[in-house]
């Protein structure tokens, strides 16, 4: 509810007109799991291992254990295709309903305590600041969100001996949700395991606390061996993916680091720690509360800070993060100090409100912190007012909490009962005894609260009510202010809407698949195939391929995201390349905007393309040397279809000369700027190495005098190729279409990750697929076995050698095989650990 309220506040979409689709929410995330929904009703062309919507065929399976595999993501179905945007958002918000469950859970697993206390405290943990500025907008990391205190209570049975089964198969759980924030969530299970080790049972020998360590470590190996069957699949993905450039982790300025502890705070280069001002209060106190054992408070405060230093320093970060700094977001596990925190302030506050001169230290503490960030950029307007009010209410409500501790008889809830460990007494064997003593306590709490009169009996309630409307109030101001500062500092994707229903139906009536592909163009947003349907370049995914990436980019593709991101290209040889047959262009009705659904006039054209398997003479492509995107696709063409002019370059200006009525087209992936043919319109280039690169662009017709003049407008250096223009003969490139297409397949039939094609009889040299060749393709001719297929200027390739009439391709997703062995073995692990302990119990 309370982050419904944020949405609403920030005037978001589904509670107001605002688009919420900052960066990855609107390029990736809702085109995603837009497919996802087709895919699950069978709507889709492809199967659980290939997409062939994306990037000319794309490995789905890596994508939907990157993505997708959550259980919660399968409520998509249940929604109509025209309100996807509100499917995603219930999606994130039934992860963080469960993330907050399960911290509270947890707490009360870790040391009995007031549930509602609980419940608050689990909800702070929910909706943290790293929830508002990073979860909420990548929904994936919401998994590790929830995974972590569910590991928590995996090592919790672990240590006790319960659960043997269950542990594991909640591990594979985590795992398979989203193996990249369950692998941190592991880690900091692995802290809070350490920390209960230490401190549960002050009687536990070495041996008892190794065997403990050990089981939780057989769970954890189980677990993810039961989730190899994706993981390896995601791993494997990652090593073939288009590398991004290498990330230096330069650490936060402290100053930014404390003012992350605070409320409306938002930035990508610093830790999201915002918990709520009375609990991070309430952690605070943890290392003066004299009613928690001492070795509980030394163990929760040196896991606190160690944890906190591990953000800093760069090996500990790069073991947070598998290794390899991230680009991006650098403080991904930030949710696990988040948790901590709230661990910590759960066990200063379990027993009873901190005595005074704990919160007046705590107090302290807490004001220091407040006093050394305030000159952090990160600092909001609201920052201090919503602190301050929430810990106006965080006092009042510990005043009245303390006042009914005093009128209460010894032992009620809310009083400041101490044992010696700081938790509940343990029998050596298990927790027969723990639950025992936790349920006498509960009926001792019962038993007192009839003692006193009915104003003593409001005040804990009162005290609660005050606590949950601080903590309530702050995350909402927090939601609000991070959700206006991303719109107003980050890249956003408008709404789904008319524009986006207009290309979808125009891709259902013209979808010719497999006799040729469907091209939506561009659509406002990211990954506008997944969105709208066809079957285009378009793709931006972690995993998109490196062969894919260069193969299109040299092909004069554009890219976003330092590479992963390749976009659609309106050229007439790289449609016929790719066999792109109906190709849609939207004429935008106005300009896009935040507060409003885009909406424009949508139409299709269809021309004659070769099919998509082609027969080349030779497994050699033919056509002119050179290394301009020009020449690269004549050499795949197999034909001359440019004349490529030698431009003289006259300061900010082109010339040079081409056949009249020829098409002009320039070609700079780093160009920045405008370029403008004499008598045209100009057309704008966004070239921004590394980051992007620029797509090739049509300038217009060549007049009769064949005189080319491009004027160049560019934004700081203009860095031109050798060859940037390319003026394209129309009627070679229809000559060269005809004889693909005359030699070409005479008939092709897909399946989801398969594809036959028929050939005419005798054909010798090379079949080409046009599908980039990623890892996971093999190919045969006729009825030979299938083998590892080959490249032909990085499009799948079958050698010919004239008996064959046939070629068959079919695609699985590297690490499956791999995967599926590492998950059967670690199936019969389980089984076997099931018996085993089904025996000695019954021993």
């Amino acid at each position: 509810m309370l982050f419904c309220l944020a949405t609403a506040l920030s005037r978001s979409h589904p509670f107001g007109p605002v688009t919420r689709n900052v960066v990855d929410l609107g390029q990736q995330y809702l085109p995603y799991h837009a497919y996802w929904r087709s895919f699950l009703r069978g709507e889709t062309h492809g199967d659980a291992f290939l997409n062939w919507n994306s990037g000319f065929g794309a490995n789905f399976l890596g994508d939907v254990g990157t993505y997708l595999s959550s259980p919660v993501d399968l409520l998509v179905v249940f929604f109509p295709a025209d309100r996807i945007e509100l499917a995603l958002y219930v999606v994130t918000a039934v992860k963080i309903t469960a993330a907050g469950a399960a911290m509270a859970a947890l707490l009360l697993r870790l040391r009995p305590g007031p549930w509602p206390v609980a419940a608050a405290l689990g909800t702070a943990y929910a909706l943290s600041g790293w929830t508002f500025n990073f979860g909420s907008t990548v929904p994936m990391w919401l998994d590790g969100l929830a995974a972590f205190p569910l590991l928590c209570l995996v090592g919790e049975w672990a240590r006790t001996g319960r659960r043997p089964v269950l542990g594991p198969l909640v591990v594979a759980l985590a795992w398979i949700a989203n193996f990249y924030t369950a692998y941190m969530a592991t880690l900091g299970a692995a802290v809070v395991l350490a920390v209960r080790l230490l401190t549960a049972e002050e009687t536990a020998t070495v041996r008892r606390r190794l065997a403990g360590a050990l089981r939780a470590a057989r769970s954890v190996l189980v677990g993810v061996g039961l989730a190899a069957p994706l993981v390896a699949v995601v791993f494997l993905g990652t090593k073939t993916a288009d590398p991004t450039p290498e990330v230096t982790f330069a650490p936060a300025a402290w100053t930014d680091v404390l003012a992350r502890f605070l409320p409306a705070t938002a930035s990508t280069a610093s830790p999201a720690l915002f918990i709520g001002t009375p609990a991070l209060l309430l952690a605070l106190t943890l290392p003066f509360n004299r009613a928690v054992a001492p070795r509980v408070r030394a163990a929760l405060t040196a896991a606190v800070v160690l944890v906190t230093l591990s953000l800093q320093w760069e090996p500990t970060h790069l073991l947070w993060h598998a290794g390899a700094s991230p680009n991006g977001v650098p403080y991904r596990q930030a949710f696990v100090l988040c948790g901590l925190l709230l661990i910590a302030a759960w066990f200063s506050v379990a027993g009873g409100v901190p005595r005074p001169a704990a919160l007046l230290a705590g107090g302290a503490l807490l004001g220091g912190l407040a006093w050394a960030a305030r000159g952090s950029v990160d600092i909001d307007r609201w920052t201090f007012p919503a602190s301050g009010a929430a810990v106006l209410l965080a006092l009042i409500a510990a005043l009245l909490a303390l006042a009914a501790a005093r009128r209460e008889p010894s032992g009620a809830v809310g009083g400041n009962h101490r044992d010696s460990t700081g938790t509940a007494p343990e029998a050596p064997t298990g927790d027969n005894r723990e639950n025992s003593t936790a349920t006498a306590r509960q009926d001792s709490a019962r038993t007192a609260l009839k003692a006193p009169a009915r104003p003593a009996r409001l005040l804990p309630v009162l005290a609660v009510l005050l606590l949950v409307a601080a903590q309530a109030g702050e995350a909402a101001v927090t939601g609000k202010r991070i959700e206006e500062q991303q719109r107003a500092e980050v890249a956003w994707s408008p709404r789904t809407g008319p524009w986006h229903e207009a290309a979808a139906r125009e891709v259902a009536r013209a979808d010719a698949w497999p006799r040729h592909r469907t091209d939506p163009g561009e659509v406002p947003g990211g990954n506008d195939v997944l969105l709208v349907g066809g079957q285009g370049a378009d793709h931006y995914s972690s995993l998109t391929s490196e062969t894919t990436s260069r193969t299109l980019v040299s092909l004069g593709f554009g890219a976003y995201a330092k590479g992963r991101h390749p976009v659609t290209l309106d050229n007439p040889v790289t449609d016929a390349l790719f066999s792109v047959g109906t190709r849609m262009r939207s004429e935008p009705a106005e300009p896009v905007r935040q507060d409003a659904p885009p909406r424009a006039t949508v139409t299709a054209t269809t021309v004659p393309v070769p099919p998509l398997v082609t027969v080349r003479p030779s497994a050699r492509p033919a056509g002119p040397s050179g290394d301009s995107a020009f020449a690269r696709q004549e050499r795949l063409l197999g034909a001359s279809v440019y004349e490529l002019p030698a431009p003289r370059r006259t300061g900010r200006a082109l010339a040079a000369h081409c056949p009249a009525g020829s098409e002009v087209w320039f070609w700079a992936p780093e160009y920045r700027g405008t370029a403008t043919l004499a008598g045209q319109r100009p057309v704008r280039f966004d070239g921004k190495p590394p980051a992007v690169s620029a797509a090739m662009g049509a300038l217009g017709t060549v007049p009769a005098s064949g005189e080319v003049r491009i004027a160049l407008d560019p934004e700081g250096r203009a860095r031109l190729p050798r060859e940037p223009v390319g003026c394209l003969v129309r009627a070679r490139l229809d000559t060269a279409v005809d004889r693909l297409t005359a030699t070409g397949a005479t008939r092709v039939r897909t399946t989801g990750h398969t594809v036959t094609a028929a050939l005419p009889p005798g054909s010798t040299g090379v079949a080409v697929l046009a599908v980039p060749r990623i890892s996971g393709w093999s190919c045969a001719a006729g009825d030979a076995d299938l083998r590892p297929a080959r490249a032909y200027e990085g499009l799948v390739a079958v050698p010919l050698d004239g008996r064959a009439d046939t070629v068959h391709c079919s695609f699985r997703p590297p690490g499956l095989r791999l995967g599926g062995a590492v998950g059967a073995a670690a199936l019969l692990a389980l089984a076997a650990t099931g018996v085993l302990h089904r025996r000695r119990s019954r021993g």
